[in-house]
């Protein structure tokens, strides 16, 4: 994961993951991804056990790391991969280590060579029934041609983006148009992916927790009246929503194919009755749907590791 002393324990999924897996009596360990290394063929990282508690006025810290030591990964029954976007050279190199990691020993999550061929933009796009109108190009003559198809209005964000950044809501008589296409593409070198615009964004952009290819919960981030991003770090509000039965329809749709590529827990963003990504890096969401819905999602999470990680054992 990320450093753990910068995380935020009233928001993070992963240390929520951390607090039920030692509830459970699991010993947790930390590391990030700079501390794995291989030695031969076989994976080592310099780990840190770890506990993690909600902070109080007696004890403000969220985290304790005691005893370090140097092992081979597949001494732990289970892995999880939560380093945060973006996917950069750092992440790509972290899931080919992972990816040595021997899977009739040690259980990662999610699976290596998933989180590789699962861009978060592009990977929405072997679902073409329920996504919007999409377009990659570097072309930004390709990209306003499209956008008069689209009847003058699209969306543009880069491929590897994440939380937002990047991401632009264009209008044909923006004079800013030109420039924002030249910066965005960096003259023409760099990838966009465009879709139609989904005004139903003003009610939100839902963000459904997907375990095993099923739906586990859901919550509307809805964007402010200043902003067309509804992600909740540019001051997105967070809004109870259910899971419909066109979102099942949805999670039924990619449920095959997320089991074949071992990506188990994921983060699917829906606007209105269409996808439009598939978070594999570290979906997050699990506490904001928690405290709207009275619920306790990560129990399910730990319940699905430790079944996956018994049958290999």
């Amino acid at each position: 994961m990320d450093p753990i002393e910068r995380i935020l324990p009233d928001k993070d999924t992963t240390f929520v993951f951390m607090l039920e897996a030692g509830a459970r009596g699991h010993e947790v360990y930390y590391l990030c991804a700079d501390d794995m290394w291989l030695d031969r063929t076989v994976p080592h990282a310099r780990v840190r056990r770890a506990t993690v508690q909600r902070p109080t006025a007696a004890q403000p810290a969220h985290h304790q790391l005691f005893e370090e030591r140097e092992t081979r990964l597949d001494w732990f029954d289970v892995v999880f991969m939560r380093k945060d976007p973006p996917f950069d050279m750092g992440f790509f190199f972290a899931t080919h280590l992972l990816g040595l990691i021997d899977p009739a020993r040690t259980l990662v999550i999610n699976d290596p060579r998933g989180l590789r061929e699962a861009n978060e933009k592009l990977y929405a796009l072997n679902f073409p029934d329920v996504i919007p109108p999409s377009l990659v190009t570097t072309s930004m003559t390709r990209l306003k041609a499209f956008m008069e198809e689209l009847g003058g209005e699209m969306i543009i964000k880069p491929l590897d983006g994440a939380g937002g950044s990047g991401v632009f809501h264009l209008h044909r008589g923006d004079r800013n148009l030109n420039a924002i296409l030249e910066s965005a593409t960096d003259l023409g070198r760099r990838p966009m992916m465009a879709q139609r615009y989904l005004p139903e964004i003003r009610q939100g952009d839902k963000r459904i927790i997907v375990l095993d290819g099923e739906p586990l919960g859901a919550v509307l981030r809805v964007p402010r009246d200043d902003e067309t991003r509804g992600n909740i770090h540019v001051g997105g509000s967070t809004v109870k929503s259910p899971i419909t039965a066109r979102d099942r329809e949805i999670c039924a749709r990619l449920a095959p194919r997320l089991r074949a590529d071992g990506l188990w827990f994921v983060g699917l963003d829906v606007i209105g009755d269409w996808l439009t990504e598939v978070n594999v890096t570290s979906p997050t969401g699990i506490q904001e749907i928690n405290a709207l819905d009275g619920v306790v999602l990560e129990k399910q999470v730990i319940d699905f590791v430790e079944q996956r990680a018994a049958a290999l054992r």
